[in-house]
């Protein structure tokens, strides 16, 4: 037994203090006492660390400022310095924890979690790509964090809305105590944070997603995490040197675009310039001479990511509206070197600070989680843990949002487009004749949802029939029938995968409509809790992921409130 002081990062949330205690408790088995936060035992520094970190000062250790520095977020009373009396080696700790920054005893040091977020600082400057293997790993000179960082590594790979936390799914695995080559599975892995996290915690991860773009994500971010960083460089630098030598004038005969489906090539020239349809084939058919892999992939996202920017569509609208811009303001082959060089600089250092770690494996496939017990027939009651935040009610247009990269990129086509739509969990598309076909559903499978949701369906559809409600919000009564039964269908397929005892987190948000005027709320947690234990799983615990009001993450666009839906298989 011997005493291990750690230090948790001084700028989280409420609710990942807690995360933060419970993590620390399952790995060391152990219950942490607070110290004061005088004490500075394990702090480089000592007190003026301490001042200079609580000031907003401390921006690194040993370190001048990289480029502009944030300012560090608001900080609390509450103490960040634990003590613990553990039979656990200060190295597990120091490896697996998620939102501590300093672990202390005689094998003192900086978490592998805070390292590997310090190598996203990196990326400020105008340091040439290659001189990245200079300064990573860290040696004496590590460029700390002073507020979340969400896109170090991989995860920062394209935009994507609607993603969570890395470091929430890091210490929900260690809060799980998911085993050694552990299975950690998502069913609507979205951008694949959770199985990129998996991943890199040494376990099997296997996704989900009926999106072909989101799939290709995650294959792409987990499996770049076993490129060699100067096999990716020395491709980068090749295909950068042979867009800026080529002529863009010559061939007009366009050929990777003319080996798209006819229908998708009238569509897309609806929305481009002939001059940008010609740079975006240049860059295209450069991206498909390179070896099939993870780089190729990468490079293909990186021109999805510009896609949207390049094209008629209005970049502020999640849906497909046009707005013709000028091909004076359109650069394809700029945007797109641009694009990859920006995340390279994310990438690089990560790859380097991180090589030499063993990582897991993964596998992702392409379908919805409705029907996951079909899907995976072979992890039946061999998964150890669950985390997955699945499309809301009524969720984002994630196949619209994306549309122009999804035909672009031949992942789906138009004609398609539709049928995937309405599978989408959370969809909120339908047609009348759906609209009828699901308020039929709803009147004939009432005693597989729970009585609140069952008031909550017949209120609205009563306050909307007795006003002047426009078509959607007509249509929201059918379309939380198919969402909270496409639900139940997903729960009940989890507490199949899961082994006995092990757990799911459901990260969910609330929302709220309006009919007749009236303001309802709509409580999406607490439904799904009570539908979790229709179909057999324990609800364990509800975790509020209210953020504080003082802080200025995503304060706008955030959802009223969201929740870890924390369930258990018995």
């Amino acid at each position: 037994m011997h005493t291990i002081i750690c230090r948790m990062k001084p700028y989280i949330q409420p609710f990942e203090r807690k995360l933060a205690l419970d993590e620390l408790t399952a790995l060391s088995q152990a219950e942490p006492k607070p110290l004061s936060q005088k004490c500075v035992t394990c702090v480089p520094g000592g007190e003026k660390y301490i001042a200079d970190l609580w000031s907003g000062t401390h921006l690194a250790i040993n370190m001048p400022s990289v480029g502009p520095q944030p300012t560090i977020d608001t900080p609390r009373a509450d103490p960040f310095e634990y003590e613990i009396e553990t039979d656990v080696p200060a190295e597990i700790l120091i490896e697996r924890l998620a939102y501590w920054e300093y672990v202390s005893d005689e094998k003192k040091g900086f978490t592998m979690q805070v390292l590997r977020e310090a190598t996203a600082n990196l990326s400020r400057g105008n340091l040439p790509l290659e001189n990245f293997s200079l300064l990573v790993p860290f040696k004496g000179t590590i460029p700390l964090s002073n507020r979340r960082c969400l896109r170090y590594g991989t995860h920062g790979i394209h935009e994507y809305k609607g993603k969570f936390f890395p470091q929430l799914v890091r210490s929900l695995l260690n809060i799980a105590q998911v085993p050694a080559n552990g299975i950690v599975a998502d069913p609507t892995c979205g951008s694949g944070t959770t199985l990129v996290e998996a991943v890199l915690s040494g376990f099997h991860g296997v996704g989900l997603d009926l999106n072909p773009l989101s799939v290709l994500m995650s294959k792409t971010k987990c499996a770049l995490l076993s490129v060699p960083p100067t096999q990716l460089l020395d491709t980068y630098q090749q295909l950068k040197s042979n867009l800026l030598q080529v002529s863009q004038t010559a061939d007009q005969a366009l050929p990777y675009f003319s080996q798209l489906l006819a229908a998708d090539q009238g569509y897309l020239r609806e929305w481009f310039s002939e001059k940008t349809l010609h740079e975006l084939d240049l860059i295209a058919s450069h991206i498909h001479s390179l070896a099939d892999g993870p780089i190729r992939n990468f490079m293909r996202l990186s021109l999805s990511n510009i896609i949207r920017h390049v094209s008629w569509q209005k970049e502020e609208d999640l849906r497909v509206r046009k707005e013709i811009k000028d091909d004076e303001n359109i650069h394809p082959i700029e945007d797109f070197l641009a694009e990859v060089d920006n995340s390279m600089r994310t990438l690089l250092p990560f790859l380097y600070q991180n090589r030499g770690k063993e990582i897991g494996t993964f596998k992702v496939d392409e379908g919805t989680a409705v029907n996951i017990c079909n899907l995976w027939k072979e992890l039946l009651g061999q998964v150890d843990v669950v985390i997955t935040s699945p499309p809301y009610a009524t969720a984002l247009p994630y196949l619209d949002t994306d549309r122009l990269s999804l035909y672009y990129l031949g992942l789906l086509s138009r004609a398609g487009h539709r049928a995937r739509d309405l599978e989408m969990i959370g969809n909120r598309e339908i047609s009348d004749a759906k609209r009828r076909l699901y308020w039929d559903l709803f009147q004939a499978r009432k005693q597989d949802l729970p009585v609140s949701l069952i008031n909550l369906i017949e209120k609205i559809y009563q306050l909307n029939s007795t006003s002047d409600a426009g078509f959607r919000r007509k249509n929201l009564p059918a379309l939380l029938t198919k969402y909270f039964l496409d639900m139940r269908q997903v729960l009940a397929g989890i507490a199949q995968l899961l082994k006995p005892g092990a757990y799911a987190y459901v990260v969910i948000g609330n929302n709220h409509t309006k009919a007749a005027g009236e303001r309802i709320e709509i409580e999406t947690a607490n439904i799904l809790g009570e539908i979790a234990v229709m179909v057999g799983l324990e609800q364990c615990e509800q975790i509020s992921m209210e953020m504080l009001a003082s802080r200025e993450i995503y304060k706008e666009n955030a959802v009223a409130s969201e929740v870890i839906l924390v369930l258990r298989r018995p």
